[in-house]
């Protein structure tokens, strides 16, 4: 349920920056840099309230892996809908974005909520 509650409002966010900057650039560039602006949204969001963990460095510099497969699904899901369907850009993302949460969650679920060797819960094991 924390999942889908970040997962809404890390969209929300990158939505609003996506359509922004939808006024002044194409769309290819305009996703590619909200999605980093959701990348980071992301992360803390993640970390603070899904697993609660503490957002480390380690974890950050991880963290991308985990969109590496929600990236590649929503740019060229967006490049097959506006392309080949003629579904207009301000919507074409976020219909990919959907497509992609069940990958992107278990990808996050991995990176963030693994035991770390270094991690009480890891050394009982």
């Amino acid at each position: 349920m924390r999942f889908g509650i970040v997962g809404v409002a890390n969209t929300t966010v990158y939505y609003l920056i996506y359509r922004l900057l939808l006024l002044v650039m194409p769309y290819l560039p305009a996703h590619v840099i909200a999605f980093a602006c959701g990348v980071v949204f992301s992360f803390y969001a993640n970390c603070l309230f899904t697993y609660r963990v503490r957002p480390t460095w380690r974890r950050f510099i991880e963290f991308p892996a985990t969109t590496a497969i929600n990236f590649l699904i929503t740019t060229f899901g967006s490049m097959l809908l506006v392309n080949a369907w003629g579904v207009s850009p301000k919507w074409a993302t976020l219909v990919a974005t959907v497509v992609a949460i069940p990958f992107t969650y278990l990808a996050t679920t991995f990176v963030l909520a693994r035991p770390r060797p270094d991690t009480p819960a890891a050394q009982h094991k």
